[in-house]
């Protein structure tokens, strides 16, 4: 890829700009806004204005309800030889671009696992999407040239590429994503109706919970009408669990009786429910991610070792909290894992064995990111 263009220069649109413009790609860069195209170029993310001539690739970073009118009117001028899009909800982008889009075969929906509370061109990185699933929704019509060009960009942003159809894309991040966020958004709004002194106790736990309420609500709401259906269905599933969890935590209030005992029992399964869900996510330091690597390390057991040895971690960019420690008989010391992305793992490997630890590398042949040549399940032709 030697030309790209940008349509839509916000958080996403500019990293990927920068991460691109980074690799040798000269990108050109678009704004309905032209303030956020100009600073994005101040930022060294590419030229604000057209390109002049037909690019490799144009990268369409608008919210989901704008993605079909924006690439009908990029294929009607010629703008580039593939497209592909950033949108979160890739069902409705992908129907309009088989309906409306002069050339529905040079466009692949794509969507970057990645982002931030803050949005902007400043609020944009270059590293945003290093070592994240980066979905590719290909369709029916998808030629092998736009699905090979959109696969370059993910390469070119160092992200893993996940391949799915766009159906079940949309009902996998209604629940990993869209509902998690008005499930945020409401637990924040409560704290304007809270009793006084609520920041002085808020803890960890309640920013964790809320962090991602801060997002630009024009376009959650935007993306969020664009998946309403998958996501009024994990709704409508949560509201059942709520109208079993409201009764059980009101009988907890009275004292005694058989309403307080079976109270109890609904609290406690909806809690081993949660913890059986979280499972279902992968933990950085149970095992490698997609495109990982698991890296052992051998500890001797003396006081203070295990302490040094996640110090030299640390020191390396990596989180201490991300290790599982194995141990092996008393007196034989510990193995301590950490799961790392496939690019990290080997320096980090590298580092510690220069350091004088004791390394075992691992690769996980299952979950390599897909490399070329290989097939896409459920896709035909690839």
């Amino acid at each position: 890829m030697r030309t790209m263009t940008v349509i839509g220069t916000g958080l996403i649109g500019t990293s990927i700009a920068l991460a691109v413009s980074g690799r040798g790609v000269r990108v050109f860069l678009t704004d309905r806004d032209p303030a956020a195209a100009r600073t994005a170029a101040a930022l060294g993310a590419g030229l604000a204005r057209d390109p002049g001539e037909t690019v490799d690739l144009a990268v369409i970073a608008v919210p989901p309800s704008h993605v079909g009118a924006v690439l009908t009117e990029a294929q009607e001028r010629g703008l580039a030889r593939a497209y592909t899009d950033v949108a979160s909800v890739k069902a409705g982008p992908e129907q309009a671009a088989l309906r409306r889009a002069p050339d529905p075969a040079r466009y692949v929906g794509g969507h970057p696992l990645a982002g931030r509370e803050r949005s902007g061109p400043l609020a944009a990185r270059a590293e945003l999407f290093r070592d994240r699933n980066w979905v590719l929704t290909p369709s029916r019509l998808t030629s092998d040239e736009a699905f090979e060009r959109a696969l370059e960009l993910v390469a070119l942003c160092a992200a893993v590429p996940v391949v799915m159809r766009s159906q079940d894309h949309d009902a996998a991040v209604a629940v990993t994503s869209h509902v998690p966020h008005l499930m945020a958004s409401l637990m924040a709004a409560r704290l304007t109706e809270g009793p006084a002194g609520l920041g002085r106790v808020a803890g960890q736990g309640l920013r964790d919970a809320t962090r991602i309420a801060a997002g630009d609500s024009r376009l959650w709401g935007d993306i969020l009408q664009a998946n309403a259906p998958a996501v009024a269905g994990v709704l409508k599933d949560l509201h059942a669990d709520l109208s079993r969890l409201v009764p059980a935590v009101d009988a907890l209030t009275r004292a005694g009786g058989a309403d307080r005992d079976l109270g109890m029992r609904t609290l406690v399964d909806l809690l081993d429910r949660g913890i059986s869900g979280l499972a279902e996510i992968p933990a950085a330091g149970a095992g490698p991610q997609e495109g990982g690597q698991g890296v052992r390390v051998a500890v001797a057991e003396r006081p203070g070792e295990l302490a040094r040895l996640l110090a030299a971690v640390a020191d390396l960019g990596v989180a201490t909290e991300d290790a599982a420690v194995e141990t092996a008989a008393a007196g034989a010391g510990f193995t301590v894992r950490f799961g790392l992305p496939a690019r990290t793992a080997e320096k980090v490997a590298d580092a510690l064995d220069a350091g004088g630890w004791t390394v075992v590398r691992e690769d996980d042949e299952r979950l390599l990111p897909m490399g070329e040549g290989q097939a896409v399940p459920g896709v035909p032709g690839r």
